[in-house]
């Protein structure tokens, strides 16, 4: 586990298993993969300890904010547990994507993830099958993606995360069950809602919330930043408005817009429930937090390698996310710790920004993991990624049907199988052997074959001992089936 997350802190362009191997050290990838889908370890544990640690770093009880979000992790295939075709955030469009709600803690010390669960759509759920397939257990149901968000605000009220609210986009605000249980466990929060929601007005009536907006008085709205964005203050207009006068004494409710001053059109809504003292400037601070939460799924993808999995299981897609969020946690743990000590000028005078995530990971490497590797442990690395790359090819020519592999591709398919790597012999005996029981074979009346297998090395015996060994395979074989269609290509 720990080669694991210093392999997601490295400074590796694409984190999966066969790069993180190679990251570490590993002579292949089967250790990072038994960690991710055969290693007995509670990944749920994993979770409450990298909370607690952000917690005790970040927790704020007035000011902490939890947010509710989903991203998405574009994928090919249907094997791959809860994909389907379905809307992305990332992608902007319907997409061929897996999807992930997360909880994230923000407050005026940083920010972090600190909970997960994945979103099964209804035509998973709804094939038990497909299910076990895929390692989903029977006892997980179809739950909306409001439901996972409630369910992991519950975990972390029975945590004792300290929070004065919660946010969400309008694809948690339009949800009325989450606002309604919210606000029986007299929870604060700030939700975004779509214009068209009907809100029930100091008059008692239900009304549209643009249209209430509408009625606001121009002078009614305030121009204030709810907070710092990547280029600058985030600065709006601010309107609010009373609504829902059966209330208790010492709670408020609230139709919270913000507009864009560049473009009066662009008009956000949220329904806020909280103390009655709230002012308009606490509301716009909760509303604002929000992008907290994608500032983490980016430093959690770009930095820690969030979205680099390749795995295909459910148990597996839980375990690498929880480790790219502790690897992630451990960065805004630095950068807390670094911005504590207040230095923001070089040797020289000159003033400095604070310590960036990627500047943080990048100093690690440097400093506590200085891999260099041999020449021999690249090399092995190249040869075993194309040896794999070759394996996985015929195999997908075989799924596809093309039977009618080229000598040069049968023979090389023959050395795989047999469990041929450069520099050993495998004997013949075995490959025949294997060519009577292979699929490519099956069902057919006659085979003959004459295979010869020779190795041979270039530039000499000193050159040999540096660099991998070169395998030159001839084979004969004819096969009565395949005729002269056997020495072409499949496309």
């Amino acid at each position: 586990m720990r080669s694991y997350v210093r392999g997601l802190l490295s400074e590796t362009e694409r984190k999966n298993g066969w790069t993180l191997a190679e990251a570490v050290e590993d002579a292949g990838p089967e250790r990072i993969q038994r960690l991710l889908n055969f290693y007995a370890w509670d990944n749920d544990g994993v979770r409450d300890e990298v909370r607690g640690a952000v917690i005790e770093v970040l927790g704020d009880e007035r000011q902490g904010v939890l947010i509710v979000d989903e991203t998405g992790f574009l994928k090919k295939g249907t094997t791959s547990a809860g994909v389907a075709r379905q809307y992305s955030g990332t992608a902007g469009r319907i997409e061929n994507s897996q999807i992930g709600v997360f909880l994230a803690y923000a407050s005026e010390r940083g920010r972090a993830l600190i909970d997960r669960e994945r979103y099964l759509s209804k035509e998973w759920t709804s094939d038990r099958e497909r299910c076990r397939r895929a390692g989903i257990p029977d006892e997980v149901t179809l739950a909306t993606k409001p439901a996972l968000a409630q369910r992991m605000i519950e975990r972390a009220r029975h945590a004792g995360v300290p929070f004065g609210w919660v946010t969400g986009d309008e694809a948690y605000g339009v949800d009325t069950k989450l606002r309604m249980w919210l606000e029986s466990e007299d929870i604060a929060h700030v939700l975004a809602v779509a214009k068209n929601s009907m809100v029930v007005t100091m008059q008692l009536t239900k009304v549209r919330v643009d249209r209430i907006i509408a009625e606001v008085a121009e002078d009614s709205w305030t121009r204030m930043s709810c907070g710092d964005g990547a280029h600058g203050q985030r600065v709006y207009d601010w309107a609010v408005v009373d609504i829902r006068p059966l209330r208790l004494t010492e709670r408020g409710h609230w139709l919270l817009a913000r507009r864009s001053f560049t473009d009066p059109t662009d008009i956000a809504y949220y329904v806020c429930f909280g103390p009655a003292d709230t002012a308009l400037e606490g509301l716009a601070r909760v509303a604002g937090s929000r992008w907290a939460i994608e500032e983490s799924f980016q430093t959690a993808k770009n930095e820690t390698g969030l979205d680099h999995y390749q795995v295909r299981g459910y148990e597996a897609w839980y375990r690498h996310i929880i480790l790219s969020m502790a690897a992630a946690a451990f960065l805004v743990i630095t950068r807390h710790a670094a911005k504590k000590r207040g230095r923001t000028a070089s040797g020289d005078g000159c003033s400095m920004i604070p310590l960036s995530a990627n500047e943080i990971r990048r100093l690690w490497n440097r400093i506590t993991a200085p891999v260099v590797h041999t020449i021999r442990h690249v090399v092995h690395w190249s040869n075993w990624r194309r040896t794999s790359q070759t394996r996985a090819r015929i195999s997908h020519y075989r799924r596809r049907g093309h039977h009618n592999l080229s000598l040069q591709y049968l023979a090389l398919l023959v050395a795989l199988e047999c469990g041929f790597r450069p520099g050993v012999r495998f004997p013949a005996l075995g490959a025949l052997c294997w060519l009577r029981t292979s699929p490519l074979c099956a069902g057919r009346e006659s085979l003959t074959e004459d295979l010869t297998c020779r190795q041979s090395r270039r530039h000499g015996r000193r050159r040999a001992r540096r660099d991998a060994c070169e395998l030159s395979i001839t084979t004969r074989v004819s096969v009565s089936l395949w005729g002269p269609a056997a020495t072409t290509r499949p496309k």
